[in-house]
Parts: structure tokens; sequence; C-alpha cells
């Protein structure tokens, strides 16, 4: 079974594999809100980062936060730009909110977790789109959706 932490009784933090997409998927479902990290095992500001994002999980319970290993999870997250690391993707629903790199930082993330959501009025309850998202196109949802259809 993939390590799945909980903080709560409302979401947990989990490390996205193959084994665990479709419990992922289902966690995505509707309006939630997600906050991934897409990170590599293999770089060390990653390592270093990853006690702040479960920290992070801690402080957001209402989200679903995933860890995402981006070679392990190609055939996922493949289609992104990752350029650097750590990469956020903050999404609702199909429509992603933030798609880029930030500060290896506990309390920058937080903030931006903060303030991608408190903008995000544009989406409602049902999670239909009322505005043009940044990066709509390349959401975990409908990736994860078409995997697991095949």
């Amino acid at each position: 079974m993939p390590h799945i932490s909980r903080y709560n009784s409302m979401m947990p933090f989990i490390n996205l594999h193959h084994a665990n997409r479709a419990q992922v998927h289902a966690l995505l479902a509707d309006s939630t809100w997600c906050v991934a990290c897409l990170c590599a095992a293999w770089c060390n500001t990653c390592g270093s980062f990853r006690s702040s994002f479960e920290a992070l999980a801690a402080r957001h319970p209402d989200k679903v936060m995933l860890w995402v290993d981006i070679e392990d999870e190609a055939e996922v997250v493949g289609d992104f730009d990752i350029e650097n690391f750590p990469t956020l993707l903050i999404q609702r629903g199909t429509q992603v909110a933030f798609l880029g790199t930030i500060e290896p930082n506990a309390a920058v993330a937080h903030r931006l977790v903060e303030a991608q959501t408190r903008a995000w009025h544009g989406i409602d309850s049902d999670g239909a789109d009322h505005r043009n998202g940044p990066a709509s196109n390349l959401d975990l949802r409908t990736k994860l959706a078409a995997l697991l259809s095949t």
C-alpha cells in the first residue's frame, strides 16, 4: 500500500504512485483543491523541501496534497513544462490555478496556496470554469482519468 499520511480526518498527504492513481483520481473529484509538488528523487532541493511540504499539508487540511516524482510518474506529468524544482501545481476540479517553480520555503508555499485559493472565485462548486486558468489543459484529474481508462 502506498504511503499515506493523515494529519486530520479531512484530506491526506499522498505520494502519487502507479498503484494509487485511482485513489488519487477519486480524491480529486468535483471541486476539490489539489496542491501537487512536482519533484525528482535525485533532487537534493526536493528532498530538503519534502518535510516543509508535508507540514504545509497540516496547514491546509481541506486540500489534497500530492508529492509527485516526475520521473516515476512521467506518464501522468510528462506534458507539464517543468523547468526547475520544486514546481507546484495548484488546481480545483479540472482547472489549474497555478503551475510554476517556487522558492523551496514553507512560508512562501503557504502564501501562494492561500493567495491562489482566495483569488479563484471564478469556478462554481460543480467545477465549471467561468474564467480562463493559466494552464487549464494540464490538470492531474484529467490526466489520471485518461490513464485509468486505458
